[in-house]
C-alpha cells in the first residue's frame, strides 16, 4: 500500500507539471494584457509598463514559467486580476459551498443508485428491472442544465416547495446568520443549534443536490446491476440460499460486498467529475461556489484564477482516484494493490 501510494503521488507530480505547462502556455496565448486588466482602463502607459516588469511579463516565456513554478512550490497561485486578492484565498472562500453540494449529491446518488441496482439485478427481466434500467438511462442522458431549469419551474414556480436558488434566505442570513466553522452551512448551523438557518440551508440544498446527483444515479445503478448479476450467478450464492440464509443478507451483505469494487470506482469518478459538473448547476441555482468563481474569471480573462482552479481540479481528481483504490482494497480482500 505504501509503495502504491508513493508511486501514485510521483505520477501526480508528473501530471501536474505537464498540466501546469499546458495551462501556462495557453494563458499566455489568450488576447489581452494581464497588467492592463489588473490596473483597469484608467491606467497610464508607464504604470502598465512598470507592473509588467514587476510581474515578469517582459521576460522570456520559459523564465516566466520557471518563476511561476517557484511561486507554485511555495503555495502562491498569484493574485486575481479582477479582485486583486490572492487566488488561494478566493478558492478557499468558494470551495466549501461546492464541496457541500458535491457531498450531498454523491450521498443521494449512493443512497438511491446502489439499492436500485441491487433490486434490479435481483428482479432481472421483470417490470421492476425494466423500470430501473429506463430510469438509470434517462438519468444519465438528461442534460443537467435542462433538468435544473425544469426543476426550478416545477418545484419553485408551480408548487412553491423549494427556493429558486442561493444557499440561504436573505432574511434568514440577516436575522440568523450562520457562524462560519467549516463553511458547510448545514453542518455549521447544526453544530451551533441555528435551526432556522438549518431549515433554510436544507431547503436551498435539495434542488441543486438532486439535479447534480441525477447523472451519477444512472451510472451507479447500471454498474451495480451489472456486477450484481455476475455475483448472483456464483456458486457460493447458490450455496448460501441452499443452507437457508435470508435473501436480504445474501443480496446486501454477501453479494453486494463482492460487487462493490466497480461501483465504488464509478462513484469515485462521478464525485471527481462533479467538481466541474457543478459549474452549470451553480450558475442556474445562483450557488456561490467554485463554479461561479471560475466562470466569472473566464469571462473577465482572469488567467491566474483559471490556472489555480485547473490545478486544484487535477489534484482533486487524482487524489479521489487514489482514495477509491485504497478503499476498494479494504472492502474487497481479494484485491491486492501492487
Amino acid at each position: 500500500m505504501i509503495r502504491f501510494t508513493v508511486r501514485r503521488i510521483l505520477w501526480l507530480a508528473v501530471v501536474l507539471l505537464g498540466l501546469c505547462a499546458i495551462t501556462f502556455v495557453l494563458s499566455r496565448m489568450v488576447p489581452g494584457d494581464p497588467a492592463s486588466l489588473y490596473l483597469g482602463p484608467r491606467a497610464k502607459p508607464e504604470q502598465i509598463q512598470l507592473l509588467r516588469h514587476q510581474m515578469g511579463l517582459d521576460r522570456p516565456l520559459h523564465v516566466q514559467f520557471l518563476l511561476y513554478l517557484k511561486d507554485l512550490a511555495h503555495g502562491n497561485l498569484g493574485d486575481s486580476l479582477r479582485t486583486h486578492r490572492p487566488v488561494i484565498a478566493g478558492i478557499l472562500d468558494h470551495l466549501p459551498a461546492s464541496l457541500e453540494l458535491m457531498f450531498s449529491a454523491i450521498f443521494i446518488a449512493l443512497l438511491i443508485g446502489i439499492p436500485l441496482g441491487v433490486i434490479s439485478a435481483h428482479k432481472e427481466n421483470t417490470l421492476t428491472d425494466h423500470f430501473s434500467r429506463l430510469f438509470s438511462v434517462a438519468n444519465a442522458s438528461l442534460p443537467s442544465f435542462w433538468l435544473a431549469m425544469i426543476a426550478q419551474i416545477i418545484f419553485f414556480k408551480w408548487l412553491g416547495l423549494f427556493p429558486v436558488g442561493g444557499r440561504i434566505d436573505t432574511v434568514v442570513g440577516l436575522v440568523s446568520p450562520v457562524e462560519k466553522i467549516t463553511g458547510f452551512y448545514v453542518i455549521d448551523a447544526l453544530v451551533t443549534g441555528n435551526w432556522t438557518a438549518l431549515q433554510s440551508a436544507l431547503s436551498h440544498l435539495v434542488l441543486p443536490a438532486v439535479t447534480l446527483a441525477t447523472y451519477s444515479i444512472g451510472l451507479i445503478t447500471r454498474m451495480t446491476r451489472s456486477t450484481m448479476l455476475e455475483v448472483l450467478r456464483e456458486d457460493y450464492i447458490t450455496t448460501a440460499r441452499a443452507v437457508g440464509i435470508g435473501e436480504r443478507e445474501i443480496l446486501f451483505v454477501q453479494g453486494l460486498r463482492n460487487a462493490l469494487a466497480p461501483t465504488l470506482t464509478t462513484a469515485g469518478l462521478c464525485f471527481a467529475f462533479m467538481l466541474t459538473g457543478t459549474f452549470f448547476i451553480e450558475l442556474i441555482f445562483f450557488w456561490p461556489g467554485l463554479g461561479s468563481y471560475t466562470t466569472t474569471a473566464i469571462f473577465s480573462n482572469d488567467y491566474p484564477v483559471i490556472m489555480g482552479v485547473t490545478m486544484l481540479m487535477a489534484i482533486f481528481y487524482v487524489l479521489v482516484n487514489l482514495l477509491v483504490d485504497m478503499l476498494i482494497a479494504v472492502v474487497d480482500p481479494r484485491i491486492r494493490i501492487s
